[in-house]
């Protein structure tokens, strides 16, 4: 519930840093098996705190390579790059929310999407 508060009121990256750290001192007083996750928290302390500059995540762009990984093992792997893109429209299933471009258009993107990612999709 602390954690959770310190992402929620923090107001910059200074006061955040030292509320997390009260929290994880806290935390390991009563529970010191999570040691690992306190080592985590310091690999990753620089990423973790840009988050309180802007308030931005990478989050969404995490749930697309996510929702891309899911596809690909649930179809136990694609021949091809045209249906990897084909099924992650469909699975992302956002286009009636955010069209803004004809039919053509959108095969055109995705065509230039091909050139630049069909030699890692061999």
């Amino acid at each position: 519930m602390r954690f959770r508060e310190v992402f929620e009121t923090a107001t910059d990256r200074r006061k955040a840093h030292r509320a997390l750290l009260a929290v994880f001192l806290d935390m390991l007083e009563d529970f010191p098996a999570l040691d690992g996750f306190l080592k985590t928290y310091e690999r990753w302390q620089e990423g973790i705190l840009n988050y309180f500059e802007a308030g931005q995540t990478s989050g969404p762009v995490e749930g697309i390579n996510n929702k891309a990984r899911v596809i690909v093992k649930r179809a136990y792997g694609l021949k091809s790059a045209d249906s990897l893109w084909n099924r992650l429209i469909l699975d992302l299933n956002r286009a009636k929310d955010i069209v803004v471009h004809t039919i053509s258009e959108i095969h055109d993107l995705v065509a230039g999407f091909r050139t630049i990612f069909s030699p890692a999709c061999t």
